[in-house]
């Protein structure tokens, strides 16, 4: 059985990216206008525009599959949350690509797939059992607060057949590279975002050598460290490999 070690490496990946999708806010006085605001009537005149209502997720600059992004609707990117506890976020996921394991110290973590087939993972704590789903299209799962939590795009899809054509089911496995889409709902209007391996890795480097048993050069690891990018990294080789003969990655 691979040890836990091999397992938190093997998520690591192969290739550094640039940090992106750490949500910077847009508009730091409104945003602290509206936290001091006393009442929601004062909320509600600083936002007095019709457009300060509506937040469009694919306008985004990091919206992309390639290999795919979290774009969040939050305290920092859309004012209008503030005061509402909540933030919405659309995860995409390209062929084989994944959320690296990562948590949310400031919320719970539901998530609604869209588009395609999604494999879920959390581990809610020292000495809890891994909690694992398959989404498809409709179908939820909740990562409680503060949980360890993953996600990756097995490039399945589920294809919906018109009613009364298909007498077994109307919803059929299909085998291919397709694009995934979820959902996320975190009750917290400043959830953040940790990833593990981007956490763990900045500590000092002969004691993370320890905590992983000392049997690696620690160093190469770090530096192949995928870094934050977009949100979303490539998956396995394998997943990649079949997907590429299949001529379906871009």
């Amino acid at each position: 059985m691979p040890s836990f070690k091999s397992i938190v490496l093997a998520l690591c990946g192969l290739l550094t990216t640039q940090v992106v999708a750490v949500d910077k806010t847009r508009n730091p006085q409104l945003v602290a206008q509206l936290k001091a605001a006393a009442t929601q009537m004062d909320r509600l005149a600083l936002l007095p525009g019709q457009s300060d209502w509506l937040f469009d997720f694919n306008a985004q600059d990091i919206y992309t599959f390639s290999p795919g992004s979290v774009v969040n609707a939050n305290a920092a990117t859309f004012p209008a949350v503030i005061g509402n506890g909540l933030t919405m976020a659309m995860l995409n996921l390209g062929p084989c690509s994944m959320l690296p394991p990562h948590f949310h110290p400031r919320a719970s973590n539901y998530v609604v797939a869209v588009q395609g087939t999604t494999n879920t993972y959390f581990i809610a704590e020292n000495g809890a059992r891994v909690v694992s789903e398959t989404l498809t299209p409709g179908k939820m799962t909740i990562f409680p607060a503060a949980s360890i939590h993953t996600m990756y795009n097995t490039g399945s899809s589920f294809d919906r057949f018109p009613e009364r054509q298909c007498a077994v089911a109307h919803l059929v496995f299909s085998v291919g590279c397709t694009n995934a889409q979820l959902v996320s709902a975190l009750s917290s209007e400043d959830a953040g975002t940790h990833n593990i391996a981007n956490g763990l890795f900045g500590l000092p480097l002969d004691l993370v050598n320890v905590a992983l048993g000392g049997t690696d050069d620690v160093n190469v690891t770090a530096r192949s460290i995928p870094g934050v990018g977009t949100g979303s990294i490539s998956g396995t080789a394998a997943c990649l490999a079949r997907c590429k003969a299949q001529g379906k990655m871009v």
